[in-house]
């Protein structure tokens, strides 16, 4: 709690331990686990990361014994910071699962042991302090035959909600057919999906055939991934099919959502000819039927986005422990109250990522 609001953090991350796959992938892949260099048979999980840009990360570790005290992310530490964060409830992401999962040319049946494996290995980690961790599942994309059995795996954890990239995966964009069964099946078990970008993936990237920087790469791929996202599934229908599914869209900020949604309303209104089998009404009214997206608190514009889509969808994540978390970054939300509402406050940092996980 944090001056007196509860906070659930809908977007924090555990970095994973090297040594972990060792112990948690199954013996037919133990030899094909990531190295110390990040290497799967010999080729980088990454792309296009300087050392300067490795040595401004490592600088994290600095930063976080600062701030909170802590100088490794075992689950002793990451509780640690939660706390001193003023979270009560923290929903956990991969870090070099965001990268793991992202290799386009990667074996299928490799990418659905790594993604077992993590599963698991989340799973004893959320159980150091289980009211406070709650894991956030992956999926295989690479495999679809795979996805509703990990799936209702996840849920037997108890699970309520995984992650996908939003970017392409093997030529499958998010609407292909072959994912409906994934899309009815966290329908029928209340499982939310969060969309989640990453940056330096392997896998095709808004602006990675263009920009080689950080500073352009992380600009480009966050949120013109999730625009591209939220249009295959409207214009794909699976909006429109599964109207009980709830989709969050994080750590993009929330600033393009306005423009996005009037010029798809906008084409829609011309074309809606075109796409009324799988598309029934105004994106607009989709996104605000079923829809979540995280905000950034230092955003200029947050009243007028309230304005145009309402206050309901909206929730924040703390993005700990990486590059760009700021340590006072739910104070800044907290702070909020003087331009918004401590009403707006509240449904922001509990009541909205209440209902989007699904914690009733």
């Amino acid at each position: 709690m944090l001056n007196g609001y509860k906070i659930i953090d809908a977007d924090c991350h555990v970095l994973e331990p090297i040594e972990m796959w060792e112990t948690y992938l199954e013996p037919a892949f133990k030899q094909r686990g990531p190295s110390q260099r990040l290497e799967i048979d010999g080729e980088k999980i990454y792309s296009q990361i300087s050392e300067a840009l490795a040595e401004e990360g490592r600088k994290v570790i600095l930063r976080d014994y600062n701030s909170y005290g802590i100088y490794r992310y075992d689950p002793e530490s990451q509780l640690k910071a939660v706390k001193k964060m003023g979270i009560d409830i923290s929903f956990l992401y991969p870090t070099m699962g965001l990268w793991l999962f992202a290799v386009d040319k990667m074996d299928s049946q490799l990418a659905g042991a790594l993604t077992r494996a993590y599963n698991n290995w989340l799973r004893d980690f959320c159980q150091y302090e289980p009211q406070i961790f709650r894991g956030v599942g992956a999926i295989n994309l690479h495999e679809p035959a795979d996805m509703v059995p990990e799936l209702q795996r996840l849920a037997e954890f108890g699970w309520k909600a995984v992650f996908l990239r939003p970017n392409p995966t093997k030529g499958r964009l998010l609407s292909d057919p072959a994912y409906e069964p994934f899309w009815s099946e966290c329908e029928r078990l209340g499982v939310a999906v969060s969309i989640h970008e990453g940056s330096h993936s392997r896998l095709p990237t808004a602006g990675a055939d263009r920009f080689h920087t950080r500073f352009a790469l992380h600009a480009c791929s966050h949120p013109l991934e999730m625009m591209m996202a939220l249009l295959a599934l409207i214009e794909g229908g699976v909006l429109e099919r599964h109207p009980q599914l709830r989709v969050g869209f994080l750590e993009s900020g929330c600033g393009w959502l306005p423009y996005w949604l009037w010029r798809l309303d906008e084409e829609y209104e011309q074309l809606a000819w075109e796409v009324q089998d799988n598309v029934k009404m105004k994106p607009s009214e989709y996104f605000r039927r079923q829809c979540f997206i995280s905000l950034e608190p230092k955003e200029p514009y947050l009243q007028e986005i309230i304005d145009y889509i309402g206050v309901d969808n909206l929730i924040v994540g703390s993005d700990f422990p990486h590059i760009d978390h700021r340590p006072n970054i739910l104070g800044e939300v907290v702070a909020l109250e003087d331009r918004l509402s401590p009403k707006t406050v509240q449904k922001i940092l509990w009541d909205n990522p209440s209902r989007f996980y699904g914690l009733g």
